[in-house]
């Protein structure tokens, strides 16, 4: 199981949720069940949010590098690295990419994908509802 973490300075990292290995599920920690958010094609990178009717397609990332990308009408958007040792960083033009937070056991590069689109883009997009 690949646990989520955000970064916060200065402070220990705040555990969000996790992602299934097994079948690309990803999952927000709550008090008693946690919340399905979406999942990820595990031999594809392809990122989708669950919602009611068909999930929605985000995104994807690249399996042989860590390069995710956002979908978008034309060419996908460049936003995110996922390294090999689970750190998922927030691509910023013109600056030093911003370090978002870790994937504890990831087990594919697919996996911080999909942290980063369900569970930590939220966050920094102030999409949050506690």
């Amino acid at each position: 199981m690949g646990k989520v973490y955000r970064h916060r300075p200065a402070a220990p990292d705040e555990y969000l949720g996790w992602v299934d290995p097994e079948d690309g599920k990803v999952y927000r920690r709550h008090l008693g069940p946690d919340e399905y958010l979406g999942r990820v094609e595990l031999d594809s990178g392809r990122v989708y949010s669950h919602r009611p009717g068909p999930d929605e397609y985000l995104g994807h990332v690249g399996l042989e590098n860590g390069e995710v990308y956002s979908h978008r009408f034309g060419p996908d958007r460049y936003v995110a690295e996922v390294r090999p040792d689970g750190r998922v960083y927030r691509h910023k033009p013109v600056s030093p990419d911003q370090y978002l937070g870790k994937v504890e056991g990831m087990h594919s590069l697919a996996e911080g994908g999909a942290a980063f689109f369900l569970l930590l883009l939220p966050l920094i997009a102030g999409l949050e509802i506690e």
